[in-house]
């Protein structure tokens, strides 16, 4: 595993491209709506990006080994589907709930991160699966810091996760990014602590947990991309670009419109 330390430099460019990527989600969001397609969604924020921001969507034929392109600029995943749902024809009716999941590319460096969105009013349930998810993903962020060990995150992630009744998706993990969309080391989102990589200032890195309603286990529909909880129950997802500082954390997908930190985990910081 060979796991990059970015510079100053580097990290000043991936502050940029962090910010571009959640800005995104701020311009998309009065558009998640009921009535709107993904496709919708999507073919508004590639226009955002390309024209606005000057950046380049990451997964428009992104084609990792053993995959078709991704046909896409963003994915849109709604109720059952965990991960890298496809935008298409799907309208979004009142009482969904989907996750719109962004990355771009700006001066060669890449800034990925996604929120839950609620569609019109949404069960009590699924709000609830949508804040434990959030709050799972900066449970996690809270242990990022030089010393601690990739174990402590995943743990931090599963045993708040667990405790609450939900399960964790071990299939898919947060990753190493940079010049890279991918890149080492891959951060798992459950374990053990005092395990894995010891961390080090200067790697940046994605937590991005996918937390089922019901049983952990998951299959990919015959698109070859759009993954779903194998029970049919609810799955949400968060994800922020985390950089490990000289003393703790900066979260690097953040923006006028980003959901601030939960209070819970501001308290016990």
């Amino acid at each position: 595993m060979t796991v990059s330390i970015k510079t100053d430099t580097d990290i000043a460019g991936m502050r940029i491209a962090g910010r571009l990527a959640s800005e995104v989600l701020d311009y998309i969001t009065p558009f998640v709506q009921p009535g709107v397609t993904t496709g919708e969604l999507d073919r508004l924020c590639h226009d955002y990006m390309v024209n606005v921001q000057g950046t380049i969507p990451a997964p428009l034929n992104y084609a990792p080994s053993g995959h078709t392109p991704y046909p896409k600029s963003i994915c849109t995943s709604v109720n059952n589907q965990v991960c890298h749902g496809v935008p298409g024809d799907k309208v979004l009716k009142s009482g969904d709930i989907v996750n719109l999941d962004i990355t771009v590319i700006k001066e060669g460096w890449h800034g990925d991160t996604s929120r839950m969105f609620a569609v019109g009013e949404a069960s009590i349930q699924a709000k609830r699966l949508m804040q434990v998810t959030y709050e799972a993903m900066w449970v996690g962020i809270a242990r990022v810091k030089p010393g601690a060990r990739l174990g402590d995150i995943g743990h931090a992630i599963q045993h708040f996760a667990e405790n609450q009744g939900y399960s964790v998706v071990r299939e898919f993990c947060g990753h190493g990014i940079g010049r890279k969309f991918h890149e080492d080391p891959q951060v798992l989102h459950y374990g053990k602590p005092g395990t894995g990589l010891v961390l080090e200032a200067g790697m940046i890195f994605t937590i991005e947990p996918m937390i089922n309603a019901g049983r952990r286990d998951i299959r990919q529909m015959p698109d070859g991309w759009t993954i779903v909880t194998k029970d049919r129950s609810l799955s949400a997802q968060w994800e922020h670009t985390v950089l490990v500082t000289a003393d703790g954390f900066e979260v690097l997908t953040v923006s006028a419109g980003s959901p601030a930190m939960p209070d819970r985990v501001r308290q016990a910081a």
